[in-house]
């Protein structure tokens, strides 16, 4: 763990209890005179805590040290995911913020199952555990868009990742891009796209959405 999490990070006194303080006191069973490193993940700052008070369910922790100590990637990528399974999502949800995913709008697409439903609060505390994990200082940000046709209003330049013969590394700089269900996209999503923001992987297998959506961020930003 790079950092504990805490929304009050950058506060003169914090009280750490639940599961931070199980983490770092019974599982790490870090020392009480070592320093407590925290980030609240909205400004970059790298805060550093002293242990004041030390008991068997609590920590009371003094400022010592901050910091600007910005941990996230020099491009960004907006991904647009059409609905799958939300267990796939949570799976895939902390690849994509190592990866450095800048943000996610989930939506439906003709072909996405109608009764998967996504609790944001889940997704945004497994984005928290990952930036502990990993070290990234703000956490990606998460949307809704009603339909592709909405989403494209707001986002023109988007691409269209689908089974195209032009390899996603030929398109200038990509942004924005949209990822399909199981199943793909239907004629008429396709059509919505220029032929040149239709992009592929030089792959000759079928992926899964998970993948298909792992490979274009690395492939983008790494």
């Amino acid at each position: 763990m790079r950092f504990v999490y805490h929304p009050e990070a950058g506060a003169a006194q914090i009280l750490l209890e639940g599961d931070p303080f199980r983490h770092l006191f019974r599982s790490r069973r870090s020392d009480r005179s070592a320093p407590v490193l925290l980030r609240n993940l909205r400004d970059d700052r790298l805060y550093t805590y002293r242990v004041e008070a030390l008991d068997r369910r609590r920590a009371i922790l003094s400022l010592t040290e901050s910091r600007i100590e910005p941990v996230h990637p020099p491009r960004t990528l907006h991904i647009a995911w059409c609905v799958v399974d939300p267990k796939t999502v949570e799976k895939t949800l902390p690849s994509l913020n190592e990866l450095g995913v800048s943000a996610i709008t989930f939506l439906p697409c003709e072909r996405s199952q109608r009764d998967f439903r996504l609790d944001f609060d889940r997704l945004e505390r497994i984005l928290i555990n990952s930036a502990q994990q990993c070290g990234r200082s703000t956490l990606p940000v998460l949307e809704r868009s009603e339909s592709l046709e909405r989403f494209l209003d707001a986002h023109p330049e988007a691409y269209l990742l689908d089974f195209s013969p032009r390899p996603l590394e030929c398109a200038e700089r990509i942004e924005t891009l949209v990822v399909g269900p199981e199943g793909g996209f239907s004629p008429a999503e396709r059509e919505r796209f220029p032929r040149e923001r239709i992009v592929g992987l030089a792959t000759p297998t079928i992926l899964r959405s998970e993948t298909a959506v792992c490979a274009a961020a690395a492939r983008i930003l790494l």
